[in-house]
């Protein structure tokens, strides 16, 4: 019964990843369509940050309160209407309305899950829980390229939220399995009497700050990176937006496929060897966005930089019940997502209203700057608090 409720929570992460990667797909073709300035996507952006902080910082009391299943089916079902609606707009100011949705849906799904995992599996199963939002992120912006290369935006939104109606419906009907969990085997960490922290008890706690502020600029990476990467692939390096979509594509296949690895290598490398590992891949990757090297030497800085950052979300939440205590851990993971999402919107937000300004070319510097505070706020986060073992908890 436990891998079956594992196979749900992969199928989850796939719809999860679906929504997060097509609009920076999308946004070329959508802000001339409806007429608005480039600039202007970072309000969308914005909203489902802000939105999907909002859920990350109350999911610990809902998971608390309602479960983490009835917490996933809810969201997975906002998603997916949600792209669904986004697929009938005709206006810019319609999106803005759907992106709350979009991010109320997409906050509660991550904080959840990624409790549940942390808690209950190995950091194998962490990594390729991830790997498969890398399947969703890497199929959206194909999906939406082919419909792109026909003028056809609104169609590439359509099909992305039938699919995600279609896990909807296979997680709805997956209740039976979290019913006949054993408490003991797999519940007990949500059912027993768990410890409550409010924010202001959680930043008291030695090296939480720092571990926020450590994904957030995780974050601040990956979203800029996602929303305007395709922009700055038009813009400065002169590719059609198909071709952009599908090369942004690859970045989140680099994504996947570092998770991938590291799920294989988790079972001997600890969490913070995987990280580490991490940030030396993606640092060359942004060095190699800055040098002119062509399009061969584009698509590689682009999945070098994916491939690397992979393994470094999924590995910093699952050190949260080791290094913070597991009886609160749903609560800190919960601060950790809605503070990573705060500071990574607001990075990209940032990038989105210079670049309007001064143009996309200094994207590359920007990247390599935050890697190396991730660097350094990673290291520093290690020696604060206490070790991490080698493998998690559970199957």
């Amino acid at each position: 019964m436990r891998y079956l409720v594992l196979i749900v929570i992969y199928l989850t992460f796939i719809s999860l990843g679906l929504p997060d990667s097509v609009f920076g797909a999308a946004w070329p073709v959508i802000h001339v369509d409806f007429g608005v300035d480039d600039s202007l996507g970072s309000i969308y952006t914005m909203i489902t940050g802000v939105s999907g902080a909002l859920a990350g910082f109350f999911a610990g009391r809902l998971i608390s309160r309602f479960g983490t299943y009835a917490v996933t089916v809810v969201s997975v079902a906002f998603t997916a209407l949600g792209l669904i609606a986004i697929s009938f707009t005709t206006g810019y100011w319609q999106m803005l309305i759907l992106a709350l949705v979009m991010g109320l849906g997409s906050g509660a799904i991550d904080t959840g899950l990624n409790t549940f995992v942390s808690q209950n599996y190995r950091a194998t199963h962490m990594n390729l829980l991830h790997c498969f939002w890398g399947v969703g992120v890497t199929l959206s912006p194909m999906i939406m390229s082919a419909f792109i290369s026909d003028g056809d935006w609104h169609g590439g939104y359509r099909v992305l939220g039938y699919i995600q109606l279609a896990i909807f419906a296979v997680v709805a009907l997956s209740m039976p399995f979290w019913k006949k969990m054993s408490s003991a085997a797999l519940g007990a960490a949500e059912e027993r009497p768990r410890e409550k922290f409010s924010l202001s008890a959680v930043l008291k706690k030695k090296g939480v700050v720092l571990s926020i502020l450590s994904l957030g600029a995780y974050c601040a990476a990956e979203f800029t990176l996602g929303t305007w990467g395709g922009s700055y692939l038009v813009n400065s390096e002169g590719f059609g937006e198909d071709t952009a979509a599908l090369i942004v594509s690859a970045f989140y296949g680099g994504i996947m496929l570092g998770r991938l690895l590291a799920g294989i290598a988790a079972v001997k490398l600890q969490d913070k060897t995987l990280i580490r590992i991490g940030l030396i891949i993606a640092l060359p990757g942004a060095v190699l966005l800055a040098i002119p090297a062509g399009t061969p030497g584009v698509v590689v800085s682009f999945i070098l930089m994916g491939t690397g950052m992979g393994p470094i979300f999924p590995s910093v939440l699952h050190t949260v019940p080791s290094r913070f205590g597991a009886d609160a851990a749903a609560d800190i993971t919960g601060y950790h997502m809605g503070g990573a999402y705060v500071v990574g919107f607001a990075v990209q937000l940032s990038f989105g209203f210079l670049a309007g300004i001064i143009g996309y070319g200094f994207m590359s510097y920007m990247l390599m700057a935050i890697f190396a505070v991730t660097i350094v706020l990673t290291e520093i986060v290690r020696r604060k608090t206490c070790p991490e073992s080698a493998i998690g908890e559970g199957v």
